[in-house]
């Protein structure tokens, strides 16, 4: 009889023992993703810039100052926001809507700038004449010069994009850089970016 009632206290016990092995498992497994980078690169990706201009609002029109029906000068621009690591930033304008925003066909470069120094917060007024900070270096837009083209749309109102890119790194090894050539080597090295957007139509 002592036999037979020791049988349910065994059974019992291994169950317990089982339900504590089973718990130690997940606890330690519960643990494991947060040891990965996975988190730390997502939220670097969502870091933003924000770029303004005392010319024009987002999504505003661009004085004609700034265009080919003007002094054809760079609008001044500022921002803020490039997060820590920022080794040097990179601009990109171009538009989307050439050579009809009906039918657009093309995305048309007006400016291609890298290398700005990483403690640079903003541009002045016709910076691609008058001149660029310290290392900056102007690569080749559409019109084949190594230098700002303002909004000149053949028909309709365009929009106009200036990107701005805070790279980890600076740019090396390019010559007479295409919008391509800078993107290319910036793959791998975004940290933060960010855009603003103006619009321009020709005077009739």
């Amino acid at each position: 009889m002592a036999r037979i009632g020791l049988v349910p206290f065994v059974f019992v016990l291994s169950l317990a023992c089982g339900r504590a092995q089973r718990g130690n498992t997940d606890t330690g497994t519960s643990v494991t993703p947060s040891a990965t980078g996975t988190d730390s690169i997502s939220r670097r990706q969502k870091v933003s810039l924000e770029i303004t201009s005392t010319a024009f609002k987002q999504a505003g029109a661009i004085p004609a100052r700034y265009t080919c029906e003007g002094d054809d000068a760079s609008p001044p621009l500022a921002w803020s926001g490039a997060p820590a690591g920022t080794k040097s930033l990179a601009m990109i304008v171009d538009d989307p809507d050439a050579p009809d925003p009906a039918k657009p066909q093309r995305v048309y470069v007006h400016w291609v700038v890298y290398n700005i120094p990483a403690g640079t917060t903003s541009l002045p007024e016709n910076a691609s004449k008058k001149g660029l900070p310290a290392g900056a270096v102007q690569g080749k837009n559409d019109f084949g010069k190594n230098a700002y083209g303002g909004p000149c749309p053949p028909i309709g109102r365009h929009r106009y994009f200036f990107k701005l890119y805070a790279l980890d790194t600076e740019l090396t090894g390019l010559s007479n850089a295409t919008k391509a050539d800078v993107l290319g080597a910036t793959e791998g090295h975004v940290l933060a970016s960010g855009e603003l957007m103006g619009t321009y139509q020709k005077g009739k």
